[in-house]
């Protein structure tokens, strides 16, 4: 009887092995084919959303054929924590092992509709913009400034979207003061800024927050990620600079970001300033002097006078010998790199060539002659303005 029974039960286990082994490679087959959905959806990721609502949203959207084989399949890949906030384009026939890839992998979204607030050098603005699957780019919906009374009903509606993405983006070059400006007029955020933030201390790139978020707690992450990039670039810098501290790096780096917007000549522009450090000369460039004028609220507007580049100030380079005693905007990553890895070069003169860079020189002679024919440009072109190192000592 007890072999009976025994024998009996051991069948019955075998059954079950058998019947699970067999659920376990359904399930498998399940979540590896191609999956039901025929069209590409957006598929949206909440902050702090759980696997469970996703995968039933998903089911719900159609992306995936049974949200207890997708958790299932996240929990035993032991992604199932990593979950994405943002956007996800999920293409047709996309297997539940795609779409678990696409939602936690991280990353720019790749559809929806975002509202960013740009911090731009001359100006700023709330930009409602959406992901075009198709180009992999985004299409301005609507655009205004942060202090604007009326706002685009395109952006009242998105606004109001429970997950809706926003984002601010501070451009390379923009002052400390054009950052808290624009962050104290733009209504999606919230708190107070006690005061402008140091001259370079924010790092200029694109910051994810949530809708109501505390303005402060945003300044001291730009402020943190600054510290950083200095922290590990100083570390690796060329020897013999002409400058002692991070600090002063970092003024040498705020007025390479404001002479050039060309990638490729930052080494050179850094180079033509170290070399005049080294040599004794005077910077002479037209950013400080500005800087001086304006204290980085607000854009000039028009060329420097002769009177301006002759007063003293602890800002005009065409006076004083040396550095600035700050930052005259927030740098990005390459200036600083420029900065303290200078590219080699005689070169002590530039000035702009008419083509959004620079024409450098190693002689007064060569430079003069730079000056003459960016003045015939100016002259066409009816402008007027510096622009690079000038000539007087």
């Amino acid at each position: 009887m007890w072999k009976s029974i025994a024998s009996n039960a051991l069948t019955f286990f075998i059954v079950l092995l058998i019947a699970a082994a067999a659920l376990v490679a359904w399930g498998r087959n399940v979540y590896v084919r191609p999956g039901p959905l025929t069209e590409a959806v957006c598929v949206q990721v909440e902050r702090g959303a759980s696997l469970a609502s996703v995968s039933r949203n998903l089911e719900a959207r159609g992306a995936v054929a049974d949200a207890r084989i997708f958790r299932i399949g996240a929990e035993y890949s032991g992604r199932s924590k990593d979950l994405k906030f943002g956007s996800y384009l999920i293409p047709p026939g996309a297997t539940m092992e795609d779409v678990l890839g696409a939602l936690t992998l991280g990353g720019a979204s790749t559809c929806g509709q975002e509202i960013q607030l740009v911090i731009g050098v001359a100006s700023s603005n709330v930009v409602l913009r959406e992901l075009d699957p198709a180009t992999n780019r985004f299409v301005e919906v609507a655009k205004f400034a942060p202090d604007a009374v009326e706002k685009p009903a395109e952006y009242t509606e998105a606004e109001a979207q429970a997950d809706m993405r926003f984002t601010v983006t501070v451009v390379e070059g923009v002052t400390s003061w054009a950052v808290a400006d624009a962050l104290k007029k733009v209504d999606f955020m919230a708190g107070e800024i006690a005061a402008v933030p140091p001259e370079g201390s924010l790092a200029p790139q694109s910051y994810d927050v949530i809708k109501g978020g505390d303005r402060a707690a945003l300044i001291a992450q730009m402020t943190a990620n600054q510290e950083r990039i200095i922290a590990d670039l100083w570390m690796g810098r060329d020897p013999d600079l002409p400058y002692d501290t991070p600090e002063q790096a970092m003024i040498m780096a705020s007025i390479i970001e404001k002479e050039t917007g060309v990638p490729d000549e930052r080494g050179l522009v850094a180079s033509v300033f170290v070399n005049r450090l080294r040599q004794g000369m005077r910077l002479q460039t037209d950013p400080t002097v500005i800087y001086g004028i304006t204290k980085g609220e607000g854009v000039l507007g028009r060329g420097l006078r002769q009177s301006e580049l002759r007063r003293a100030t602890p800002y005009n380079t065409y006076v004083i010998g040396g550095l600035p005693p700050t930052p005259i905007a927030n740098p990005g990553r390459a200036s600083i790199e420029a900065a303290l890895h200078p590219q080699e070069s005689d070169y002590v003169f530039f000035v702009a060539d008419g083509t959004g860079g620079h024409a450098f020189a190693v002689t007064l002679a060569e430079h003069n002659e730079n000056v003459a024919r960016w003045r015939e440009i100016e002259a066409q072109r009816g402008e007027a303005g510096q622009g690079g190192v000038q000539s007087a000592d």
